[in-house]
């Protein structure tokens, strides 16, 4: 299916107004021109659902050209009409939409004008191959570049203008001089300028920098768990629930009792600081055939981290490691005993000789 006439040309300013800065929120700008596509789509195709003589195609440079003239008139006069609505100009409810969502909604109101019978009928019954349709319309036309994104942003520049009647989003300073309007531009709060973060290639106006630089994926980040590493935003996640090493852990003796949760690096000195804490729960475990009250757990607890000569049993990480210590210490508790008890035998025997 070929297109016509591939393009409009841009609107331009003319007298006065070229002495006026023409700067405005570039964002906005570009996500207004994000609407425009589908929404001629849309007029497109459902203005000739059922008829076998026109195609979107055919009608597209039409129908764009009546869209634009809608909402250029429509957003001329909308502030007017809703103000006129309201008892004042303060009230809030006068203001509560933005610009893009009111061009979306009269975007809305122009294609549903577009709709036959046909069309209206196949969508109550069809609807998923008519966005189909809307959406394979869509991707030709900006597959032949029948509407530009530049072309259509400058479109959308004009329509935010009409809008922006608090000046909110565009620049509405005028100059005599042009020497004038050029140092007002490199100073204006609406300039285009670059995210200055490397790795990042997004523009917007230097009004928008600090709320830019508080979602930046590219901007670089003191960890949020405080482990001193610098994160790239968009990487910060991943970072602290894998490498980082503050990154909470359960207590290697979570499975014997212990419902501790630590930073990675603190295992070795939590398993120090709480050793008779892990003492006490790993004993039952290894002597399940002795019945003790948890003062006698806690008492031999209290000689065995006393009897350790290396600090064996600080220095166990986990539950088996513990085990293993305790078992081995324990052994050499019992033949330290048994000698002490054999010593103990022979020492009168010597003193009858």
């Amino acid at each position: 299916m070929d297109l016509p006439v591939s393009d409009l040309g841009p609107i331009k300013n003319s007298g006065a107004a070229s002495l006026s800065c023409p700067h405005c929120d570039a964002e906005l700008v570009r996500k207004i021109a994000q609407l425009l596509l589908p929404g001629l789509a849309t007029a497109c195709v459902d203005s000739t659902t059922g008829d076998f003589f026109r195609t979107p195609a055919i009608v597209a440079v039409d129908i764009r050209k009546e869209m634009v003239d809608y909402l250029n008139h429509r957003t001329e006069t909308y502030i007017s009409d809703l103000l006129l609505a309201h008892e004042s100009p303060g009230d809030s409810s006068a203001n509560h939409s933005e610009p893009v969502d009111i061009i979306s909604e009269l975007i809305e109101d122009f294609t549903a004008s577009k709709r036959n019978i046909f069309s209206r009928v196949s969508g109550w019954i069809l609807s998923d191959t008519r966005d189909d349709r809307i959406d394979d319309f869509v991707h030709e036309m900006d597959t032949n570049r029948f509407w530009s994104i530049d072309r259509r942003e400058v479109i959308s520049e004009v329509l935010l203008r009409n809008l922006d009647y608090k000046s909110k989003s565009h620049c509405s300073m005028r100059f005599d001089e042009e020497r004038e309007l050029e140092v007002h531009r490199r100073e204006c709060e609406f300039r285009p300028v670059a995210c200055g973060n490397e790795g990042c290639k997004v523009k917007f106006c230097a009004v928008r920098e600090e709320e830019h630089d508080g979602v930046c994926a590219y901007k670089v980040l003191s960890c949020d768990q405080k482990c001193g590493e610098m994160v790239l935003r968009r990487e910060m996640d991943r970072h602290c629930v894998t490498v980082c090493k503050m990154k909470l852990m359960n207590c290697p003796f979570y499975q014997v009792g212990c419902e501790s949760g630590i930073p990675r690096c603190r295992v070795e000195e939590h398993c120090r600081d709480e050793l008779q804490r892990h003492l006490i729960c790993v004993l039952p475990v290894i002597h399940r055939d002795e019945v003790g009250l948890e003062d006698a757990w806690k008492e031999r607890a209290t000689a065995l981290a006393e009897a350790q000569s290396d600090n064996e049993l600080a220095e166990a990480l986990n539950v088996r490691a513990l085990v293993t210590a305790i078992k081995n210490l324990e052994a050499k508790i019992r033949i330290s005993q048994e000698d002490d008890s054999d010593s103990s035998r022979t020492e009168p025997t010597s003193l009858q000789n």
